[in-house]
């Protein structure tokens, strides 16, 4: 590692500096004493994959207790988008093109908080995020506040690949989307769902025991949920994708950490992320940025960097977040009472491992 630093200082002194704190950090930490964390992964790295994907509908938002047919049929969801991810990668499709289709499924779907069933504003509104990131050349698409494009999360990806603006918001992004005939558009109200409508009202009436600041910045698990992927596919190549409604009741224009390049979303050349839970705190830390860093400069596993990030930066129930790593070593720790999650490895044999998950058990 201080050979590392001592190549770097070459041409920037405030990398090694940044490098020589994170060592010290690391250090310290290794000194200590960590407690076992029931959800965090500490498995070796997986052997070489041919290609690879994981997938979140969001934490924080579940119960162990909820009716078992609710439980089976987002089971089904997040089986049934994985499918979809894993058909692409396995007929050697790319990474990229893996996470749209993935998180466009999880879009339609109105068991989550994305697209159709995400959450509504307190005027009424439903205002939608997304990003979308290439790990191979780390160009990226970010949208924010979108409220008639059925896909954001196309709509990302679309403005990544015009390669001159790479984030636009609410009325701008709307107004890009009007070049695109091929991005479906609906009526805002087709985003709404009588479930949702519940959760606002709900919460618009609890309003009136507490102040308007504590309300906005409850992060109670009803409120909470995000939809994300990263996959790698058979070129090497890593991709991301983030989608979102946000909160439920927020005021209108609330950005998260989904769109934001660094915090929910990233993919380089040696991690792909998406995060979810509480936006405001993964910005705060600048989460997706710490775990790739960690791993580039002090040589983390994937498991070591998204658990320090979910138990060390961040507090309980804040969220989770999906990390897919170059070899295709798959992290999934969470905070909350669960996280809705699948994931799928091809190893160099040709064997395929894959799981569908809420709560503790499957873990990759």
């Amino acid at each position: 590692m201080l050979l590392y630093a001592a190549g770097m200082l070459r041409t920037s002194p405030w990398s090694v500096l940044y490098a020589l704190a994170l060592l010290a950090a690391a250090s310290l930490g290794a000194c200590g004493t960590n407690p076992t964390r029931g959800n965090a992964s500490t498995q070796a790295p997986a052997p070489k994959a041919t290609w690879a994907l994981a997938l979140h509908g969001g934490a924080g938002t579940l119960d162990k207790d909820a009716d078992p047919a609710l439980l089976k049929a987002y089971e089904a969801a997040l089986a049934s988008a994985l499918r979809t991810g894993t058909t692409i990668l396995s007929q050697g499709g790319s990474a990229l093109a893996a996470c749209e289709a993935v998180v466009r499924e999880l879009e339609d779907n109105e068991l989550f908080n994305a697209g159709r069933g995400a959450a509504i504003n307190e005027q009424g509104v439903v205002e939608l995020d997304a990003a979308i990131m290439d790990g191979s050349t780390e160009h990226y698409g970010a949208v924010t506040g979108v409220t008639t494009v059925r896909n954001p999360v196309s709509l990302a990806r679309t403005l990544m690949q015009q390669q001159r603006f790479r984030m636009l918001a609410g009325q701008g992004a709307e107004a890009f989307a009007n070049d695109y005939p091929v991005l479906q558009r609906v009526p805002n109200a087709w985003f709404i769902t009588p479930r949702r409508l519940r959760m606002l009202q709900d919460e618009l009436a609890s309003r009136t025991s507490r102040s308007h600041a504590a309300s906005v910045q409850s992060t109670a698990p009803s409120r909470l949920g995000t939809v994300g992927c990263v996959a790698l596919d058979s070129a090497g190549n890593l991709a991301a994708a983030t989608s979102t409604g946000g909160i439920t009741g927020k005021p209108a224009g609330r950005v998260g950490d989904a769109p934001l390049i660094g915090s929910g979303t990233l993919a380089t050349r040696l991690v792909a992320i998406s995060c979810t839970g509480s936006g405001e705190q993964f910005i705060r830390v600048g989460a997706a940025r710490v775990l790739a860093q960690r791993i580039e400069l002090l040589g983390e596993s994937v498991h070591e960097a998204a658990s320090h990030v979910i138990f060390e930066k961040l507090a309980k129930d804040d969220g989770g977040l999906i990390a897919l790593s170059a070899d295709g070593s798959i992290a999934m720790p969470y905070s909350t009472t669960g996280m809705y999650r699948a994931w799928a490895r091809e190893q160099s044999n040709g064997s395929v491992q894959s799981g569908v998950a809420i709560f503790e058990e499957s873990t990759p």
